[in-house]
């Protein structure tokens, strides 16, 4: 039975996908992924889609503010929810599709240990460098010119021919020479064009499924029945339940390094309430200088040429 395809290009892929809500749109050769885990047939294109993250929130100062978290939860339920239908319409179009989310890890890759840090089944912030929206930041994430790290990202697969994209060439953080990222991380997990995602993770989901067995260890060998229900009632029991039911504080949480990233159109209305980065320490400083900025051959692709100063 012939199967009818409407044809269709980029440029109708990345208007539709702005028309449903997204911000920002790319479109990447899947054959610079290995998606195989994730399907086998229709991932000859990856279409990476980015929300803003809203200006009000950023200039919150402290990271592990609920009203971030759930503000950010926000936008992902609304960017998933933009992807879902580009889904159906490409589908409505003739091309089968599915959607990645950023928290999209293999079930099959966990060992046991609460705490070890999960790879994503496919890399979004290196999907979107290969999709044309940005390059790579000190501590790998993603920098746009129009909203610097301050974004959510979502991609959807589908063997669509269209055109892709291309890489930017030049890149959009300053390295060293600006650190704002290194200076505010509170788990002081950015290194040289690198990022210890173990003590990151802690932070970025402060609520996450470590600390849900951390806290339910607490509760099951505490031997006194009063201080046994203390953890019960307890806030930590609390922020959990609130997360589980969101997402927020899970999925979302600690984006300081996002906050004060200097990169974007719309840092401008952020520089007053981030410029001073109260995290900041004199070992911190010291780290810094002794970076020579030179990009590792592993990340020059997603990084892009790098002017030292």
């Amino acid at each position: 039975m012939e199967i009818h395809r409407k044809k269709i290009g980029a440029d109708d892929i990345k208007r539709k996908a702005r028309e449903l809500g997204a911000d920002l749109v790319g479109i990447a050769d899947g054959r610079s992924f290995d998606a195989s885990n994730i399907t086998e047939l229709d991932a000859g294109r990856v279409i990476v889609l980015a929300k803003r993250l809203n200006e009000g929130v950023a200039r919150i100062r402290r990271w592990d503010d609920r009203h971030k978290y759930y503000n950010d939860e926000l936008a992902l339920t609304h960017l998933e929810e933009t992807s879902l239908e580009l889904v159906y319409w490409l589908e409505d179009c003739g091309y089968p599709a599915l959607i990645v989310p950023p928290t999209h890890v293999d079930p099959a890759q966990y060992r046991d240990d609460p705490g070890e840090h999960l790879e994503p089944m496919l890399s979004l912030a290196h999907a979107a460098v290969e999709a044309g929206l940005g390059t790579l930041g000190l501590n790998l994430q993603l920098l746009t010119p129009q909203y610097g790290p301050r974004v959510q990202l979502t991609a959807v697969l589908c063997s669509v021919e269209v055109d892709c994209d291309r890489p930017m060439t030049e890149a959009l953080c300053k390295g060293p020479s600006c650190g704002r990222c290194l200076k505010t991380c509170p788990a002081d997990a950015v290194g040289h064009w690198e990022r210890d995602w173990p003590a990151c993770d802690r932070y970025r989901s402060p609520h996450g499924f470590a600390q849900l067995t951390e806290h339910l260890d607490r509760i099951i060998h505490e031997s006194d029945a009063t201080a046994r229900k203390a953890l019960l009632r307890s806030e930590a029991s609390f922020n959990l339940w609130q997360s589980i039911l969101r997402g927020s504080g899970v999925i979302t949480g600690c984006r300081r390094c996002a906050d004060v990233c200097p990169v974007g159109a719309d840092y401008p209305l952020l520089a007053d309430a981030l410029e001073e980065i109260p995290e900041n320490t004199a070992e911190k400083e010291r780290r810094l200088k002794a970076m020579n900025g030179a990009v590792p051959e592993a990340q020059k692709r997603f990084v892009g040429f790098l002017k030292i100063v």
